[in-house]
Formats: C-alpha cells, structure tokens, sequence
C-alpha cells in the first residue's frame, strides 16, 4: 500500500478548473444545490477526518503500518485542499479553510455531527490517549475506513462521479474527486486488512466491529436522505438506493473481515 502510494502521487493545485468556473454560473438552481450539499458534505468529512487521525499513526504496530498511514494523513490533507480550491475559484467565495468549514456546517443536520463529531472525534481521543488498546484501535478503524470512507465515501463517489459524467460537468472537479475516490480505496484497502487480522486474533474484536457499525448506520442512512431534501430525483436513483449501495459495499468487505451485520 506504501508503494502504490508513492506510484500514484498527484497534487490539488495541478487539476485544472477553468472549464469548471464557467459552467458554474449556468447551473440549474437544483443541480447547484446538490452540488453544494455534496461539497459541503466532503469539505467537512475531510476537516475532520484530517485532524482526527493522529492517534492511529501513534498507535501503529511496525514501522511498515506506520509508513502507510503517514500518507493516509498526507493524503486527507491534500483533499481538503483540493476542495477548498474548488471553492475559491470556483464556487468564487475565497476563504480560509476554516471558514469553508464553518459556512459547510450550515447545511449540514444532526446525524452528520453524531458520526464527524461525536462518534469519531470520541473514538480518536480515546486512541489518542492509549495507543496500545487494541479495542480501541479497532473501534476508530470501524467508525473511520468502514463506516465513513466505505460505506459514505463509496455512496458519494460512486453516484456523485457517475452523475458528472453523464450530465459532462464539471470535468476539473470530476478529475479531482476521482484521484481523491482512488487514494480512499487503498485507506479501505488497510482498514479491511487491519480489522481482518484484528478479528483473526481475537474474535471478540468482531463483535466490536458489529456493535459500532449497528449503532451508527441509522445515522449513516440519514446522512444519504437529509431531512427536508430529496435528491434521488437528481442523481437518477431510486429512494433507498443510496443506502442499499453503501450497504452491499459495507457487507462485502465485512466479509472478507470476518463479521456479519
């Protein structure tokens, strides 16, 4: 995952967005609304999935698994670049990050804070502050590689890049969010192999897995079905088939770790 990692480096500020900044302004109102709903969505995920990941290099295990999530928190950042970018050429508000992330918040209900703000940023202080509890190490895996990058990421990227493509939008923000999708499936491709091995040595991690995801996949499910906001019209879909995406790509994987919901 190191290696690939180094094989397959790009930056933010190289995407070209030119073609993006003119198409904005000819949006429908309801195509830009989805848009700005999803990239408020991600500009927030980034933020705290970007400052609440320190706790796990902490508690690596090797060197090896500590080489790889050094670029994972390199590679968080480099997103939230990439949408603060969008958002300053783009969308035309240039701002701090931080005040990218406070306008985001707005648009943003309860269930999202529950799993960004409670869930993880409780799971990665606990971490934080005892690197070698092995529960508490899979616990954060569950909550950030599972629940937030597998099941929510997978979602949005999927139906998000699906959706640009065919309406041939914004092919600057399409590309980038394309690299970003591709850097998510090696973190996955870790959180997958760590909680693999973590179940394989001690069974009762698996029931740790269980209970965390159950716990949180009604407030998963909310977050895909704001309240108030209908966009399965938008992205084509049928309702329901958002959350029924994300649950299939979630029970593949927890497959293959050995877990069953």
């Amino acid at each position: 995952l190191y290696l690939d990692w180094e094989r397959a480096q790009w930056a933010a500020q190289d995407v070209g967005l030119s073609a993006d900044a003119e198409q904005w302004s000819s949006l429908d109102p309801s195509e830009r609304e989805l848009l700005q709903f999803a990239l408020s969505a991600l500009m927030v995920a980034e933020e705290r999935i970007s400052t609440q990941f320190c706790g796990l290099v902490l508690a690596q295990d090797d060197e090896e698994e500590g080489s790889f999530l050094s670029t994972q928190l390199v590679d968080e950042v480099r997103h939230m670049q990439f949408y603060a970018r969008f958002q300053n050429e783009v969308v035309d508000d240039p701002a701090s990050i931080a005040d990218h992330v406070a306008r985001a918040r707005e648009q943003l209900g309860e269930p999202f804070r529950k799993i960004f703000d409670e869930a993880l940023v409780g799971a990665h202080d606990r971490l934080r502050t005892d690197p070698a509890n092995r529960e508490a190490k899979v616990d954060f895996v569950t909550i950030y590689h599972m629940l937030l990058e597998g099941t929510l990421g997978i979602v949005t990227s999927h139906f998000l890049l699906g959706l640009l493509r065919e309406w041939e939008l914004l092919p600057g923000f399409a590309e980038g969010y394309g690299l970003i999708a591709a850097d998510e499936q090696r973190h996955i491709a870790y959180g997958t192999w760590f909680l693999r091995e973590a179940v394989a040595e001690d069974p009762a991690m698996g029931e740790a897995v269980r209970a965390r995801l159950l716990e949180l996949l009604p407030a998963a499910a909310e977050t895909l079905s704001p309240t108030g906001r209908d966009f399965s019209a938008a992205l084509g879909v049928e309702p329901g088939e958002l959350a029924e995406y994300g649950l299939g790509a979630l029970n593949r994987r927890l497959k293959v770790i050995g877990v069953e919901l």
